[in-house]
């Protein structure tokens, strides 16, 4: 019996994909890429929508972790970026390299995707598809069965290995057919039937376009941190990134490094800062004033804000200690100056 490696995704399109290969006879096996920009992954253990979807059909599915690699597709992407900060066409010709690596490490004959064609304005043109194949080197390679009786047959359907009378037509940016054909499937739970990835959404790809602007040489760590707090740039070199409640708070001192500086407002409730960069004292009295700004002492016309190097801390907690500056809470029409 012929194997096909499916990416999984957990969406709509990528379950019903494998769905109708599978009701085909075929044996499917299902990839999954995990990056730092997935909005439905928690942690490093892969997209659990896409791993329930392989349990319900009973079959494998491998996950790849690739955020390093993709953080320098998104600082070099050959074809650019869509509306946003997402590298749609390099993303795709990156995941289906990678998948038909491991297509031809398991003996599999070809590849399935849910992509649907013009659903996606950048990625999934017809000749978006066609550079897709090409750049990945598996042309005629790619099964996009949704979409199939409008494309090229591909070498598994002129091979009859799957039935292109029974693959759909399906094209445009409409979900109904597919929520139709979920129906039909009885497949009725998909949280995330259009995918996820914060690069396509408007809040981080301007958090995004300021960190590679301010810091090309961007780690894994900083993307972690544009996803939690309130982030304000005090100078081209530094920022301040404020919790907005406890469980931020903590996000954001676990994910600090030793030369980040801690500050936090005295004697009153009130958020974390992390402030990292090269941190003069005008930053420093800034980052301060907007600590104030976020805490129980807002309406006061002063307030101290003690800091500390992480690195000085001999227990990363909420405790006093280190310098202190004296400062009143930053205005709101100065705060939006600088807010990211």
């Amino acid at each position: 019996m012929a194997k096909a490696i499916a990416l999984l995704s957990g969406g709509l399109d990528s379950t019903l994909a494998v769905k109708l290969i599978l009701d085909q006879g075929m044996e499917v096996e299902a990839v999954n890429f995990l990056t730092v920009f997935c909005t439905c992954t928690p942690k490093n253990s892969g997209c659990l929508v896409s791993k329930r979807v392989a349990d319900e059909f009973g079959i494998k599915i491998r996950v790849f972790n690739i955020s390093q690699d993709y953080l320098e597709m998104v600082k070099h992407p050959k074809y650019g970026y869509g509306r946003n900060m997402n590298p749609c066409l390099d993303c795709r010709i990156y995941m289906f390299k990678r998948a038909g690596e491991y297509m031809k490490e398991v003996g599999a004959s070809f590849l399935v995707t849910g992509e649907v064609l013009g659903e996606r304005p950048m990625s999934q043109r017809r000749d978006a598809m066609r550079i897709i194949e090409r750049d990945s080197g598996l042309d005629g390679l790619i099964l996009r069965p949704l979409s199939a009786k409008l494309l090229k047959p591909t070498i598994p359907e002129k091979e009859g290995l799957v039935d292109r009378e029974r693959l759909l037509d399906i094209q445009g940016r409409s979900r109904k057919p597919q929520m139709r054909l979920a129906s039909e499937y009885g497949l009725n739970d998909y949280p995330c039937p259009a995918g996820g990835c914060l690069l396509t959404d408007p809040g981080f790809a301007r958090r995004m376009r300021d960190l590679m602007e301010h810091n090309p040489d961007f780690t894994l760590n900083d993307v972690h941190l544009l996803k939690s707090g309130r982030h304000f740039r005090l100078s081209p070199e530094a920022k301040a990134v404020v919790g907005r409640n406890n469980e931020e708070n903590e996000k954001l001192l676990s994910m600090a490094r030793d030369n980040d500086i801690f500050l936090r407002v005295s004697g009153f409730p009130g958020p974390i800062t992390i402030a990292r960069g090269k941190m003069g004292l005008a930053q420093l009295r800034r980052a301060a004033a907007v600590t104030a700004r976020y805490s129980k002492a807002e309406n006061l016309p002063e307030v101290k804000v003690w800091y500390r190097k992480m690195s000085e801390q001999t227990s990363r907690s909420h405790r006093d200690g280190g310098g202190y500056i004296i400062t009143a809470p930053i205005r709101d029409e100065d705060l939006e100056g600088l807010r990211i």
